[in-house]
């Protein structure tokens, strides 16, 4: 079979039998052009251990990050576990190649006065601009992916426990605790009159289902928040590495600092696995090691005698 064939049949199965998102298509999908691009190999079967390596160094020489390499790996690897089990080739010619060690890198946090000088930024006298107030004081109150956020819809939002049934990685379900500021502000943009109507701002309700609507009425997606967090961010006058992800990471290491147990930590994010929750014991205690050099007052090596008056 035909490498492109081979593709399309790969993306059906991972739409319509494993149910994974359109980001994760659209990922597989640009991986697997990226090497059928390079490669030139036709058939399937054609693509060898030989052409793997060489394309590896392709990309080494095209400087590309770690993190970029070791997912065309693993979207190879996929699908030629999948070209096996249908069948199309016998074995995979990623048996032998080694992904790259991952580099470890901890995740950005910011203060909280950041945090309040940030969500101070959307303009509340504006449909809009509650909907980002809320969607931001969601991502602070219970630590979601943005893609857990756009997926909410209003039965999993229970204003009187404070609960949120939430669809996480792999559709795996958990139910996570919600602030009663964040409560409040889900509530006051849900009830808000211009919900219904067509302004010029925006347009009424199509979807009734989703929580969170774009100017269109219709669900709101992960890349339009993107794009409204960037626009804030830059009013904000913070740094431009600060991302929706950002704020999930800083509650995280928020309610670390404040005494919340790992364990309780990982149920929360949703982590498959503690050793990811792990990570944000490190920046705890970097963040901890900034502040004290900065504050403490005989932090600095200029505070020591000098070695002639010893």
């Amino acid at each position: 079979m035909d490498f492109d064939t081979a593709t399309t049949h790969f993306l059906k199965h991972l739409k319509l039998v494993k149910g994974v998102s359109e980001h994760t298509l659209r990922a597989y999908s640009l991986d697997l052009r990226a090497f059928s691009l390079f490669s030139g190999e036709e058939k399937i079967e054609n693509v060898t251990k030989r052409t793997v390596r060489r394309y590896l160094s392709h990309l080494h020489e095209k400087s590309a990050s770690v993190k970029t390499i070791h997912r065309r790996l693993s979207s190879l690897r996929s699908f030629f576990k999948f070209a096996i089990q249908k069948k199309l080739v016998t074995d995979s010619p990623l048996e032998e190649i080694s992904s790259p060690k991952k580099e470890r890198r901890l995740p950005v946090c910011i203060g909280y006065a950041q945090v309040e000088h940030l969500f101070a930024q959307p303009d509340l006298s504006t449909y809009l601009g509650l909907r980002d107030r809320a969607i931001m004081e969601l991502l602070y109150s219970s630590g979601l992916r943005l893609s857990e956020i756009v997926g909410l819809n209003r039965r999993d939002f229970d204003e009187e426990q404070l609960t949120l049934q939430i669809f996480g990685k792999g559709k795996k379900q958990r139910m996570g605790p919600i602030t009663e500021t964040a409560s409040g502000w889900i509530q006051k943009y849900l009830d808000s009159p211009e919900r219904g109507l067509d302004t010029k701002e925006h347009h009424g309700e199509k979807d009734s289902e989703a929580i969170f609507l774009n100017r269109w009425g219709k669900r709101l997606t992960a890349r339009s928040v993107d794009r409204n967090f960037a626009a804030y961010l830059k009013s904000s006058g913070l740094s431009e590495k600060i991302v929706p992800h950002t704020i999930r990471h800083t509650i995280a290491t928020h309610w670390l600092e404040n005494g919340m147990d790992l364990k309780t930590i990982q149920l929360l994010l949703g982590h498959t696995s503690l050793s990811t929750t792990t990570i944000y014991t490190h920046v705890s205690t970097k963040l901890k090691r900034e502040v004290y050099d900065r504050t403490h007052p005989r932090a600095k090596s200029n505070s020591l005698p000098d070695q002639e008056s010893l």
